[in-house]
């Protein structure tokens, strides 16, 4: 059998695992987790006769080759879709597949929804760009590098941003259409505060061990809701605009501190976080840590307050430190200009591009230093480049990048 017409198959097979889904009365989960184009960590429904067909009874050496030629010849999307389909046929399949995929950071590409909580490729950038409906102040994150004329790109992630009386929240979901808290596809948030000149990044997940969750006085009861739904907040960063009360022309200024990425990351040798699954239950959401490893108070998010402290381990290391890179006068142009390579080219406030703020005791490298970790900029009309590489994940790339989208008088 050829590898086309096996794809072909596997692709009808995943088809009839959504049909037995949309019987069993799950089929809004089932389209909400598909609809953003990369593969769930396990089907709604388990197919008990996929489960008993000679797919699933395939020696695991035959199997193991299978699926690392689909995984070795498709490599970009839409063609990728035939490694999801693959992880979609049961759940023998499902984790040889999840075993043989390698992580952003390891072959640059995207695939499995925590790959977009992974970090980047250490080498070129994954790039991607943002569309904004101001209609709907909906802001979606596609996998690419312009909008494609098909409008058949991959969606990553989307975020909607919600006015409140003291601060604005963007709420990031993996769905265009569901940012509910409570729902399956909700990711984290960014919060502004009432200036809009600082922003707090919420992840729903701890991206390492040494994180708790914030408390809240909305907290589900684990019997009110599905026990598969993300039920807390974790901060993992702060955003923040230098005032500029005297309106001087110029770049705004910005400073980005993830707590969740020591400044050990970019050390010679060093590693980023890495979580290898999303959440699977409410309760592992709710798991005690010692109190031991905690030297910090809990934090509320529930209240639009933004004075809280992150709270880590006392091991987990200096946080790391971004900045704006300064941009430079251009006499003949009139006007600040920063080298985008051809990935920005319309002139806007909200351009920037992020380097590492190290100081000389933290020893990286003048070559790290001089990496451009974050990239945004407009190139039409509500259209917007985002280039991201490593230590920073799609999602904390897209929260940040949210931020410069909100008004911010007292910065321009």
């Amino acid at each position: 059998m050829s590898l086309k017409s096996m794809m072909r198959e596997l692709k009808e097979m995943k088809d009839g695992i959504g049909n037995i889904s949309r019987r069993g009365g799950e089929s809004k989960l089932w389209r909400s987790r598909t609809r953003s184009h990369v593969a769930p960590d396990r089907p709604p429904v388990e197919s008990e006769c996929l489960e008993q067909s000679p797919w699933a009874n395939l020696p695991p050496e035959l199997l193991l080759d299978i699926i690392n030629r689909v995984e070795e010849s498709e490599t970009a999307w839409p063609a990728r879709a035939a490694v999801v389909f693959c992880a979609a046929v049961c759940r023998s399949w499902r984790e040889i597949t999840k075993e043989i995929v390698k992580t952003p950071e390891q072959c640059g590409r995207l695939t499995f929804p925590i790959s977009l909580k992974q970090p980047g490729p250490r080498e070129s950038p994954i790039q991607c760009y943002i569309r904004r409906d101001r209609a709907t102040s909906t802001y979606l994150l596609f996998y690419g590098l312009v909008p494609s004329e098909g409008e058949s790109d991959k969606l990553l992630l989307a975020a909607r941003k919600v006015r409140r009386a003291t601060c604005t929240d963007f709420v990031i979901s993996l769905a265009a259409n569901d940012f509910a808290r409570a729902s399956y596809t909700y990711v984290g948030k960014l919060r502004s505060n009432f200036l809009g000149t600082k922003f707090t990044v919420y992840d729903s997940q701890p991206p390492c061990d040494s994180m708790i969750p914030s408390t809240t006085h909305r907290r589900f009861h684990s019997k009110q809701v599905s026990p598969r739904l993300p039920a807390c907040n974790y901060s993992i960063g702060t955003v923040t605009y230098e005032l500029n009360v005297l309106r001087t022309r110029g770049p705004r200024r910005m400073h980005c501190i993830l707590h969740s990425i020591p400044v050990s990351a970019i050390q010679e040798g060093g590693t980023a976080p890495t979580p290898l699954a999303l959440p699977q239950s409410f309760d592992d959401q709710l798991s005690p840590i010692p109190s031991s490893k905690v030297n910090g108070p809990l934090i509320d998010t529930s209240s639009p307050s933004l004075a809280v402290t992150p709270v880590l381990s006392a091991g987990s290391g200096e946080p790391l430190t971004l900045k704006n890179k300064s941009p430079r006068w251009h006499e003949q142009l009139q006007c600040w200009c920063l080298n985008f390579r051809g990935r920005v080219t319309v002139a806007s406030v909200k351009n920037f591009q992020l380097v590492a703020a190290v100081e000389p005791a933290h020893n990286v490298s003048p070559e790290e230093q001089d990496k451009v970790i974050l990239q945004f900029g407009k190139i039409g009309k509500d259209i917007f480049t985002m280039d991201y590489r490593y230590p920073l994940s799609a999602f904390q790339a897209f929260a940040i990048c949210l931020s410069s989208f909100d008004t911010k008088p007292a910065c321009e």
